[in-house]
């Protein structure tokens, strides 16, 4: 099963990163565990420079930014390959 961490303190742009990763998870017709990470000193133990973050199975795939649903789905599917 997928691990998917969102990073970020609730902004709208981490909410819209929350969606697409549901999204992503849901076109595959798989199960994750989706967290929302706020707490900061959490958040700083990953090697971003700003929120929101995407994490998938402990790999940072995108920090600073709302990524494309296009760009969700290819991460979602890479992790699902080596998982």
């Amino acid at each position: 099963m997928l691990t998917i961490k969102v990073l970020g303190p609730g902004c709208p742009n981490c909410q819209r990163v929350e969606k697409l990763a549901k999204r992503a998870v849901a076109n595959f017709g798989e199960q994750a565990e989706i967290e929302k990470i706020a707490d900061f000193a959490e958040i700083s133990t990953y090697p971003i420079l700003s929120t929101p973050g995407l994490v998938i199975n402990g790999e940072v795939v995108c920090s600073g930014r709302v990524p494309r649903e296009e760009e969700v789905i290819t991460w979602v599917a890479d992790a699902l390959q080596a998982g």
